[in-house]
């Protein structure tokens, strides 16, 4: 077996049922060995997440399991320890069976994705919690497809950087990522800016133009905002679609069209089908695959990181930032309970707003917008003060007495004791407190 996964190009280990690394190929011990050693003998979690216990009782998905209860594959994103720091890293994992149906081993391949960072970055996508990684996984799943995609979400969740992670992810990487702002082209323009249009075809064409659509040859077509195409251009765009082809302006040759179709919207294209505002034979032929990218109040535990990225980047477009700047634990509490309507965007004005009144470059309560602790969603009160230090001093009893009292979720307690909803859980699940984790649900 070992020998044959010497011809995978990906990296691949074998598994024993009590979760022991077995064996491991060449790509496995260059990408995620030490000092040559692939770690054979350890425990997986111990090596991909430095947990002492297995995946799914700390609060993770854990693929063995699965594949065990289904007797079958299971893919899942992790974030691991690898040499060169936490990775997002795509897991498929599939069963080994004897003679008699009965699971012997298991072999792991591993794939890391460099379409987005587990740690601070002043480039590109940024996420480590539950809700990015689902989202991550999904791109990853239909990226060497061909199928169509589409994105949904609020406004400002990252729809153009989720868009061109796919297109990176794709067999189509080495071709143009092209992005047409549908909200931002009138209706009379539409047509030219996205097919081109021929010498003379009206007042002011002096010349031929190549429209965005052939632009993107070979590549990816990335529609933002696909809900404000209007009625009349639909038509044409679900031809393109459908065909292939297309004609520039004033043309009657027929071009053919070769792209990759990505499409984003936060509209609700359902309701807009009944006003009928949107065509329903364009909406099922670009949604195809959607995915939902998920608000900041789904991905709290990434604030922290989102944070650090756009400091990063403050930091970068600044000669005058001498220092590096952080935030203050109590401003990190107060931006965890409010509810973000404008997602990344606002926290990234919000950011960058702070990082102009801080004079030491620690971001404080009172460098965040007024009023902005006013604008907290309502959620119960905690039953306790929220001092940094004394959360950490909480002993398991008192943690467990304060989940009791508490009148929430978990992720609502997990922001008001100002940690990580995956390190609540595992405190939660440590001797007695296994009752009080599962009551928060």
């Amino acid at each position: 077996m070992v020998s044959y996964l010497e011809y995978d190009r990906q990296p691949a280990i074998v598994l024993n049922p009590q979760y022991e690394i077995l064996a491991a190929n060449r790509a496995y011990q260059r990408q995620y060995g030490v000092q040559g050693q692939a770690h054979v003998g350890r425990k997986c979690y111990q090596v991909s997440h430095h947990y002492e216990v297995p995946c799914d009782q700390a609060g993770e998905h854990c693929p063995m399991k699965r594949a065990t209860e289904t007797q079958g594959a299971d893919r899942v994103l992790h974030i691991h320890h690898t040499p060169r720091g936490p990775e997002h890293v795509d897991v498929e994992l599939r069963p080994i069976f004897d003679r008699d149906a009965q699971i012997v081993a298991y072999v792991e391949r591993l794939a890391t994705v460099r379409g987005a960072s587990a740690r601070p970055s002043a480039d590109g996508l940024v996420g480590r919690s539950q809700a990015f990684n689902e989202a991550m996984l999904s791109l990853q799943r239909v990226a060497p497809s061909m199928l169509p995609v589409l994105l949904l979400g609020e406004s400002g969740t990252g729809k153009e950087l989720f868009a061109h992670a796919l297109h990176e992810a794709s067999a189509r990487a080495h071709g143009p990522f092209v992005i047409v702002d549908c909200s931002g082209i009138t209706e009379t323009l539409f047509e030219s800016e996205l097919f081109g249009f021929e010498k003379g075809a009206f007042t002011g064409a002096t010349g031929r133009k190549h429209g965005l659509v052939e632009t993107a040859q070979g590549g990816t077509l990335f529609l933002d905002e696909i809900g404000d195409v209007p009625l009349a251009i639909q038509v044409k765009l679900l031809r393109l679609i459908e065909t292939g082809t297309f004609r520039r302006v004033g043309s009657t040759e027929t071009q053919r069209a070769d792209f990759r179709l990505v499409a984003a919207t936060h509209k609700p294209l359902r309701e807009m089908i009944e006003e009928g505002t949107f065509r329903a034979d364009l909406y099922f032929r670009i949604s195809a695959f959607p995915v939902h990218l998920p608000p900041v109040r789904e991905r709290l535990d990434d604030l922290p990181i989102l944070a650090d990225s756009i400091l990063q980047r403050v930091a970068s477009g600044r000669p005058d930032v001498s220092r590096k700047m952080i935030l203050s634990d109590e401003a990190l509490a107060l931006m965890r309970a409010y509810p973000w309507p404008g997602n990344i965007r606002e926290l990234r004005n919000v950011i960058e707003r702070a990082s102009i009144l801080t004079d030491d470059g620690v971001i404080r309560p009172e460098h965040l917008p007024e009023g902005f602790g006013a604008q907290i969603a309502v959620i119960p009160p905690a039953p306790f003060p929220l001092t940094p230090s004394a959360v950490r001093h909480l002993s398991t009893a008192a943690l467990a007495n304060i989940a009791a009292e508490f009148r929430g979720t978990r992720s609502e307690l997990a922001a008001h004791l100002g940690m990580s909803e995956r390190t609540l859980y595992r405190r939660l699940k440590t001797g007695s407190c296994q009752d009080k984790a599962n009551s928060l649900s």
